[in-house]
């Protein structure tokens, strides 16, 4: 399975870290929000990315292209025959395929999904933001998307109230609404699980946005599932939400991070077969950078 991330967006919100970098390039302690997103994704076995690069998207380029001395003591030959030797230990990362698409600078987020749908293979695939991480349980949150069978899953987290909402009943979504008045429930986290028909809702239109027409009308269809995640989740949208995770970092409190072992048990699914499922309502959505939930 791939696992398509959104790194386009200006991070306008937090203009302290962004104007010479994309949001998903700031460092939570000393490392990318974007590398902590792809550990979350290997340490399930998910190891072949696809990025969806936008506002200076050569940073990301930059920053992979030279991975491996970023990362490694080194020797180098200078001369005509110049040769490079790197000291470095084998590590996760060396079993990463990394895709780098550009989708254009100013491109919304549903466009830019679509512009990298001949780099996705016809199998179910992972679509998530540069700028939030969580302690989500994967393996579960695949099964319950294969188990229901539709189109689409987000994940359905418990923080702030300034984001979008959906309405479910029971695990099925009913309505999507971004940015909603004086609700609460639950908020988009990002972590989608997609079946390839889901591109359908998209269009290469730089204006199409994910969490506007293409996620409302897949509800819409009964096509859209949520995946309730009850443990940790947090976005990068604000220098405030930035200083959060660095400190956590620092302080070594990373459940984002953690061994299978140590992963939150208080993640969960809306099951098919649970008895109790009154209709409640979920909040999806997106920072206020753009229209979306982190305008990545």
């Amino acid at each position: 399975m791939k696992a398509v991330i959104l790194c386009g967006g200006r991070g306008t919100r937090l203009r302290e870290h962004t104007e010479t970098r994309p949001k998903p390039m700031v460092e939570i302690g000393g490392r990318p929000i974007l590398w902590h997103i792809m550990k979350i994704y290997a340490r399930f076995g998910v190891t072949d990315f696809v990025l969806c690069l936008g506002y200076l998207g050569h940073v990301v380029k930059d920053y992979f292209l030279n991975f491996q001395a970023r990362n490694s003591d080194l020797t180098i030959e200078l001369g005509s025959r110049r040769r490079v030797k790197y000291h470095s230990r084998p590590t996760s990362e060396d079993r990463w395929t990394v895709t780098l698409a550009d989708t254009g600078e100013e491109t919304q987020t549903g466009a830019r999904l679509s512009r990298v749908r001949e780099y996705l293979d016809d199998e179910t695939f992972a679509l998530t933001y540069g700028d939030g991480v969580a302690d989500i349980d994967l393996d579960a949150a695949l099964a319950f998307h294969r188990r229901h069978g539709r189109a689409a899953t987000v994940t359905g987290v418990q923080p702030p109230g300034r984001f979008g909402e959906l309405v479910n009943e029971r695990e099925r979504v009913v309505s999507f609404s971004e940015k909603p008045r004086a609700r609460s429930g639950l908020i988009n986290g990002g972590f989608f699980l997609l079946e390839p028909r889901f591109l359908d809702y998209v269009a290469d239109d730089p204006e199409c946005v994910l969490e506007r027409a293409p996620l409302e009308r897949c509800a819409q269809a009964g096509e859209l599932y949520v995946y309730e995640h009850r443990g940790f989740w947090q976005c990068v949208d604000t220098y405030r939400d930035w200083e959060h995770l660095d400190t956590r970092m620092r302080e070594g409190r990373t459940p984002w991070l953690a061994s299978d072992a140590a992963m939150s048990s208080d993640a969960s699914a809306f099951r098919p077969d649970a008895a109790q499922f009154a209709s409640s309502q979920v909040n999806m959505s997106s920072s206020a950078d753009a229209p979306t939930h982190a305008e990545v």
